[in-house]
This record gives structure tokens, sequence and C-alpha cells, in this order.
């Protein structure tokens, strides 16, 4: 279908899930376009421009092609920038010809697709950006299901690095676990004596920061300290572990908060309230 590839996606899986919830399959009547069916003629060719009418960073261009080759294998498809590219408004990002059902059924879950990563890969760039080469941005696991490799991947196109991509590749102990173990030293123990390799340790206080590293913490996340607090936080880490300011991160906050010295910024709005680009596809008959 495509070179595309992700660790732990499968694309042809995606590509057929969303096309067959598109076409109903499965529901009485369901299981094809009748738009396009009742309308457009079987052997009828379409050739069509996807593009930008924003500014954006592009994600997802390689997935809406598997979307229209899924319908039609020998569908001519040109992709014009690669994901990761900064476009002004206005730029053409695919070349399509092929035929016109094919087209026209992929259509909206291509457009859905590529709006949403590109939303999530601009908005990132533009936090990025805001940081001034200070830190690093981070994501988060607030993703919506069954998107999250998607979304992450996206993220990335934007500049920033992955968090943790789930439950299972690093501890990451939060106030409930801190509050049934009894304190942060114990929850990190805890953690550590079970086998685990990379523990974060979430604080919000300043005299929770030396017991965390001293059980074993790998890396502490700063929770929700103004600047003050975080440079102060910053000065008692004195780089033994990286540290990470989280919570309540805004465009207009993140410099300062990049400037007192973490490791790393994590924001959830990346994912969580990205605006989807403003991306169309218009068609030629052939």
């Amino acid at each position: 279908m495509t070179h595309f590839t992700l660790p732990g996606f499968d694309l042809s899986a995606f590509v057929r899930a969303t096309l067959d919830e598109d076409l109903g399959l499965g529901l009485p009547g369901g299981g094809h376009d009748v738009t396009s069916e009742s309308v457009i003629p079987a052997d009828a060719r379409f050739s069509g421009v996807m593009d930008s009418r924003d500014a954006i960073t592009v994600a997802g261009l390689p997935i809406a092609a598997a979307f229209f080759r899924a319908l039609d294998p020998d569908m001519e498809i040109e992709v014009l920038v690669e994901d990761g590219a900064q476009v002004p408004a206005g730029s053409d990002l695919m070349r399509l010809s092929g035929n016109a059902r094919a087209m026209l059924t992929a259509e909206r879950a291509a457009l859905n697709t590529v709006q949403h990563l590109s939303g999530i890969a601009t908005k990132t760039r533009t936090y990025v950006a805001a940081m001034g080469g200070n830190a690093t941005l981070l994501d988060t696991r607030k993703t919506i299901p069954g998107l999250r490799h998607l979304e992450k991947y996206a993220t990335r196109m934007g500049g920033a690095k992955n968090h943790r991509m789930g439950l299972w590749d690093a501890a990451m102990i939060k106030d409930n676990h801190v509050l049934v173990a009894g304190g942060v030293a114990e929850a990190v123990r805890r953690a550590r004596d079970a086998g685990v390799q990379d523990i974060i340790c979430e604080v919000d206080r300043l005299d929770q920061i030396e017991p965390a590293i001293a059980a074993g913490a790998s890396h502490i996340l700063l929770d929700n300290m103004d600047v003050p607090m975080l440079r102060e936080a910053v000065a008692l880490i004195a780089g033994r572990v990286p540290s990470e300011a989280s919570g309540g991160v805004r465009l207009d906050t993140i410099a300062a908060i990049a400037a007192t010295g973490v490791t790393y910024v994590s924001v959830g709005r990346l994912t969580q309230s990205a605006p989807a680009a403003d991306i169309g596809l218009d068609f030629t008959p052939l």
C-alpha cells in the first residue's frame, strides 16, 4: 500500500477500519458510497490537487495516499512535500490521477487525517518556536483513543519529542501513587525494586525532590510550579537527572518556563486541542 510505517501502528488496518466506518460496512444498506455509485460512471477518471489554505507544518500525507490506493491500487499519486515541512498558504501538497469513484470515496478520510495531523504538527511547531531554543518540548498521553501513534507522530513532525507512548514504557509516579505508597521515596523504591528502569516522579513541592532522587528516580516532573519555583527546583536537581516542567503550560508562558533551565517542557494541548489545518482537495474530470 505504502512504505509508511510506525512501530505499533497497523496502517492497513487503520485505513480499512476508517473506510468501513464511512461506508457503513455491516449496517443495513451499508457497505458502499451511494452518492458516487449513483452519480459517477464506474469508468470515470479524475485528477486532483490537495492544497493548504493556511501556512502549516505538514503531517499525514503518506496516510492520505494509503486511503486512495486502498480503493484504486493503480492511482497515480505524487506527494509534493515531505511530512514535517513548513509550507505557506496556497501550497500544493499532493497530485492525484485515477478512478473518480475511488477518489470521492476516500476524499474525506484522507482530508480528515491530514487536517488533524497537520493541525497538531503546526501547533507543535508554534510552541517549539516560542521556546527560543531552550529546553525540549514533550507531548503527553492526552490523545484521542486509537490515534495515539498518529498524533505522536504529528508532534514529532512539529519538532517535539515523544514522552511515554503508553503505560508500559516508563513508570510515571503521580500524586495518587504517592498517596497510596505513603511518600515519593517509598513510591520510587517500589518501582525500582520491581525492576523498572525509567522512573518519572512527579513532585509539586521542593522538599520532595531530594527523596525522589535518592530513592532512584531517573526523571523529575515539576508539576504546576511557577517560574521562580522552577528555577529553585532546577538548582536543587543540579543536573543529576532530567527535569520536566508540566501543568498548564500555554503559548504565552512557555518561553519563560523553558528559560528556567529545565530539560523538558510537556504540553498536553498539543494533541488535546490543536485546531484542524485548512486543507482542500479539488478534482477535475479527465
